[in-house]
């Protein structure tokens, strides 16, 4: 039977695992380990589990492509799944450790959308923080596709319980100095970050970066209070794409000890910004 898995190491400890079996409704990252070695994200809302069986980490999804559901795990006539084709590489050094896989959005009735080329990589920083980034190439199989105006997706981080403001009195906080679900919802920015306890007395949190290269550079975030954020494409109109003219996105997570400052992420950020993608 294989193992659908890749994991990602440091000093011989797992930061990370990414899981892409091709019977999930999606690919997702779990744990994400902080420099204290606890995991930052969950699978599922602590509150709602069943209904949000889809908050899977970190992990990539949409809830309208063409009309069809990539977002829920709910099957159907107009639901999609992203199904894990095969590994084409896998790569660590010094800096970073990465995989890069191939994929396909299929609907539940056989029909592919999209094909997928995604890069994951991971790269050791300082006192056991690490930067994740998400390369996404995303070209369609039918003549256009359209990611209409929707809440929910591509990328998305669902924290561990007592980071989220509602059950453990987190911070959520952006670019543009908003704070609170209030001040940060569907508003544009660079970057949104949720930091709380996830020991007593161990602050750490997870700050979701985006990509000059994404349409519509900043994009606007949809966060919850109860410990979501996911940067979204659109808000106003659909983001379609032709045939051989793919789409290219780009999303980084940075683990972090501690509440950094604005600036402190202001620079992280323009770091992550710094690095080529490969593709």
């Amino acid at each position: 039977m294989p193992y659908y898995q890749v994991s990602f190491q440091r000093d011989e400890k797992e930061i990370a695992r990414y899981y892409f079996d091709p019977r999930f409704n999606r690919p997702f990252i779990f744990p994400v380990i902080g420099p204290s070695g606890r995991t930052l994200t969950r699978m599922g809302h602590p509150g709602d589990p069943d209904s949000h069986s889809h908050h899977n980490s970190i992990w990539i999804a949409y809830s309208k492509v063409n009309g069809i559901d990539f977002w829920s795990d709910k099957p159907g006539p107009n639901h999609g799944r992203i199904i894990h084709q095969r590994i084409v590489k896998l790569e660590d050094s010094e800096e970073r450790a990465g995989a890069i896989t191939q994929g396909d959005w299929t609907t539940d009735g056989g029909t592919v959308l999209l094909h997928e080329s995604r890069e994951t990589w991971v790269y050791a920083l300082p006192k056991g923080e690490w930067l994740l980034i998400l390369d996404l190439r995303l070209e369609p199989a039918v003549e256009s596709v359209a990611f209409d105006r929707a809440e929910f997706g591509p990328m998305s981080v669902r924290v561990a319980k007592t980071i989220a403001v509602q059950f453990g009195g987190g911070r959520l906080r952006n670019s543009e100095k908003g704070e609170g679900e209030a001040e940060i919802f569907r508003k544009p920015a660079r970057w949104v970050d949720y930091s709380g306890l996830i020991a007593p007395g161990i602050v750490e949190g997870l700050t979701l970066l985006d990509h000059p290269l994404n349409p519509g550079h900043p994009s606007p975030f949809h966060v919850r209070a109860d410990g979501w954020m996911g940067a979204m494409l659109s808000t106003k109109e659909s983001v379609v794409v032709n045939r051989h003219k793919p789409l290219h996105l780009r999303y980084g997570v940075y683990v972090h000890a501690g509440m950094p400052s604005t600036s402190a992420l202001d620079a992280r950020w323009k770091e992550f910004t710094a690095i080529k993608p490969s593709q």
